[in-house]
């Protein structure tokens, strides 16, 4: 029972989930498998099939895939309550990219793709969070590609970091604090630009006060200045 309370709780938090009844939101709990991923496991494999849909409980998540040169491109970083793997959701048979967890414990909650799609079919604001969710990261990949295009690298990491500052930040006052657990490397996949380039702006930015650097934390000292 206490389990069931607790899984219960975390879903409240799920913001696909938050229009949801008690009674719908227990349906879910009884629809979901909750597991336990640790640093740098893989949560899912590219080729594999795309049947399940997941709620982060606990810690954070990687998604991303391997370019044709080798390297890694991450296309998102998700935090606690948010969805992922909701492409199954939408026609995608395999998967096409990996999900790796990025913190010790990652708490996950997984539910198969056809008793999702059942109680969209039966809730009409189920059915309208999740195109909105898909049609919000469509809109954020083609975001992102047109600042490959029109922005240089500078601008891409700024805007990286003021995007990530507003989602997933916390108020201190006037300031903004961001608990992100990225590397230097990590922000570089991110933004298609290297990791000197990285190291070298958020280094000018720290020289101009306009942010303070800690080890897997960033405090923005004014949001509207950070440039």
């Amino acid at each position: 029972m206490a389990a069931t309370h607790s899984k219960l709780w975390y879903l409240e938090q799920v913001d696909l989930l938050k229009g949801l009844a008690g009674e719908d939101l227990a349906r879910v709990a009884d629809h979901t498998v909750a597991s336990t991923a640790h640093r740098d496991e893989y949560i899912w494999f590219p080729e594999q099939p795309s049947n399940v849909i997941f709620f982060l409980k606990r810690g954070r998540v990687k998604i991303a895939s391997i370019g044709e040169d080798g390297k890694e491109v991450i296309k998102a970083v998700l935090y606690p309550g948010e969805v992922f793997g909701e492409l199954a959701l939408a026609g995608e048979d395999k998967r096409r990219d990996h999900a790796v967890a990025l913190d010790e414990d990652v708490d996950i909650c997984a539910m198969n793709v056809e008793d999702v799609q059942s109680m969209m079919r039966e809730k009409p604001s189920l059915n309208f969070a999740v195109t909105r969710l898909i049609g919000e990261r469509s809109i954020s990949i083609e975001r992102r590609l047109e600042g490959l295009i029109f922005k240089d690298s500078r601008t891409r990491i700024v805007d990286l970091l003021k995007e990530m500052a507003i989602k997933y930040g916390q108020a201190v006052g006037h300031e903004i604090l961001l608990k992100h657990a990225l590397t230097h490397q990590d922000l570089a996949e991110l933004t298609a630009t290297s990791r000197q380039t990285v190291t070298t702006v958020l280094n000018d930015l720290k020289k101009k006060d306009l942010l303070y650097l800690e080890r897997g934390k960033l405090l923005i000292r004014d949001l509207k200045r950070l440039r």
